[in-house]
């Protein structure tokens, strides 16, 4: 039959997931094409917004269900998602903290860099105004 779904019980959940996102893109467009149309007579914008969010679904149900060769990009997909090694929890804390530190190490060398360049450009009259440390230290001790 031309209608039924093809291979349903492979790539079940890349094309589920991928459906489900394709629609709520779907929902949202016809929203905004309700939206669109304010001038427009209330039942006009209703019947577009339909058409449009039944059309997406049939395209939803053409791509994810029926097009042979989408699906089968759909299963592979699924087949190598499976072949993957997933980091644990764990490994991605670890790494996690380490890109924290060196982001704020990293940010803290240029800070400390640009008030370097900040005072000496100061020191050498390039840079007008006060100085970043001296106003620094005087707030501190007043």
């Amino acid at each position: 039959m031309a209608l039924s779904i093809y291979k349903p019980d492979q790539g079940y959940w890349t094309r589920t997931m991928s459906a489900v996102a394709f629609g709520v893109i779907g929902l949202a467009g016809g929203a905004w094409l309700y939206e669109e149309l304010a001038g427009a007579n209330i039942y006009i914008r209703g019947v577009v917004a339909a058409l449009f969010m039944v059309a997406m679904a049939v395209l939803i149900y053409w791509v994810y269900g029926v097009n042979r060769r989408a699906i089968e990009f759909f299963i592979s997909t699924e087949g190598e998602l499976k072949k993957v090694n997933w980091s644990t929890r764990r490994e991605i804390l670890g790494s996690t903290w380490v890109v924290v530190t060196v982001a704020v190490a990293i940010a803290a060398l240029l800070f400390i860099v640009d008030i370097f360049f900040k005072e000496l450009f100061s020191a050498i009259g390039i840079l007008t105004g006060g100085s970043v440390v001296r106003d620094f230290i005087r707030d501190l001790f007043n």
